[in-house]
């Protein structure tokens, strides 16, 4: 009989990750993770180069997902059997293959100078210095460069009234673009954090046969992973609220803020399914 494959897909910022960026308080579950030898698969908004930083400290070595969405990472050889013979087109990225879902950058860039004629205060991170990002984020100088290097997706910050806020985001949505709202607005294409994740659940299942999906995050732009997994996971924002904009069926609440409540609801979901 075909034993059963746990994958965790995660968020980090505000989920693995506090307001220091620090995953200190996830540290029991991450080593249970490890221990059962269940992939961690991170989706974030964050660049490839951030990403990369982050899978180096938690000696990560699996897929990964950048920029909402925006690109599925393989590394060479994860799987047994090639992305082609799977029905997918990848761009070889030396170590990894690259599924592109996202938009290209110039055209989001583009895109938000435009809304800038259009009379909207939007500023992107393209606008911005290393230092200026270093200042907004809490990023060191180091990563601030690394948020800056952006391939599918772009955050800004809009500096408008709240009533034209959905004046804005209407005017995102008639030049073809989407967008998300989290810590920051993100424009981005057609790309989301669920269509990359079923792309990975896919391949899982033709590398395992049988699994069983988990996902955690805490802000809108986590709704499409959550809705496309067996256990939607939300933890409690820094002020201990949940987000009341998620709002999906068979979502569990985490007790506890980021990592705290990462952890404690990884460790109860693990016993329970293994």
């Amino acid at each position: 009989m075909d034993t059963m494959k746990l994958i965790i897909f995660t968020d980090l910022d505000g989920t693995l990750l506090d307001s220091n960026y620090s995953f200190e308080a996830a540290l029991p579950a991450l080593s249970l993770i490890k221990e059962k030898g269940i992939p961690l698969v991170i989706c974030s908004s964050k660049t490839l180069k951030e990403i990369e930083h982050y899978r180096k400290k938690l000696y990560n070595l699996n897929p990964f997902i950048s920029e909402n969405g925006g690109g599925v990472f393989v590394p060479k050889g994860y799987f047994g059997f090639q992305l082609s013979d799977a029905g997918f087109q990848a761009k070889d990225e030396k170590q990894y293959y690259l599924i592109r879902l996202g938009a290209e950058y110039d055209d989001l860039r583009k895109a938000l100078n435009e809304l800038r004629t259009e009379g909207f205060s939007v500023k992107g991170f393209g606008d911005m210095t290393v230092e200026g990002i270093s200042i907004l984020t809490g990023l060191s100088i180091e990563e601030a460069e690394w948020a800056k290097e952006r391939d599918f997706d772009e955050p800004f910050v809009f500096a408008g009234a709240i009533p034209e806020q959905p004046l804005l985001l209407d005017a995102i949505k008639k030049k073809g673009f989407n967008y998300t709202q989290g810590r920051f607005h993100h424009i981005l294409g057609n790309s989301d954090k669920g269509k990359a994740v079923s792309i990975l659940t896919d391949l899982f299942k033709k590398e395992y046969n049988k699994v069983a999906t988990i996902a955690a995050g805490d802000s809108p732009n986590d709704i499409p992973m959550l809705e496309k997994v067996d256990y939607p996971v939300i933890v409690r924002k820094r002020d201990g609220e949940y987000d009341c904009r998620i709002n999906i069926p068979g979502l569990a609440k985490a007790d506890g803020t980021g990592p705290e409540g990462w952890n404690k609801a990884m460790i109860a979901l693990i016993n329970r399914l293994l």
